[in-house]
């Protein structure tokens, strides 16, 4: 897959962002972790977006809290945690193809190469890590 510019290595190694739980707060998740540009991968652009969607619109429509964004780039691993104040855990549904919500999870499940959850003392941390296309 052609990179589309190159990889800034000089980067922080993490940024966050508070967001509000509003439908909105999903696109501006997205643009957020992108503009972090630890991947300059068009494929892993795309899972990255793909499944800090799902994790925030999770977030806007369970949770119902503002949540904290938080990207970690360790060596060539992108770990993206979404953190929300409620102790509802995420849980993976059986959906019809006609239903519009119930696919989150298999879609985080399918496009991520590790996630989980972590209880906090208050809410949790839904989180997700995908390995960079190694750059030659």
């Amino acid at each position: 897959m052609p990179r589309t510019a190159p990889l800034d290595r000089n980067l922080p190694g993490s940024i966050e962002r508070r967001f509000p739980p509003e439908s909105q707060s999903a696109s501006a998740a997205r643009a957020f972790v992108l503009a972090a540009g630890w991947s300059d991968d068009a494929d892993t652009n795309l899972r990255l977006a793909t499944v800090v969607s799902e994790l925030v619109t999770n977030a806007i429509l369970h949770a119902r809290t503002a949540f904290l964004v938080t990207v970690i780039l360790k060596g060539e691993t992108i770990r993206v945690a979404v953190r929300d104040n409620s102790a509802a855990l995420p849980v993976r549904r059986d959906y019809q193809n006609l239903q519009p919500t119930g696919r989150g999870l298999h879609i985080v499940e399918a496009l991520a190469d590790r996630w989980g959850v972590a209880e906090e003392s208050e809410g949790k941390t839904v989180w997700f890590e995908l390995e960079r296309e190694k750059v030659a």
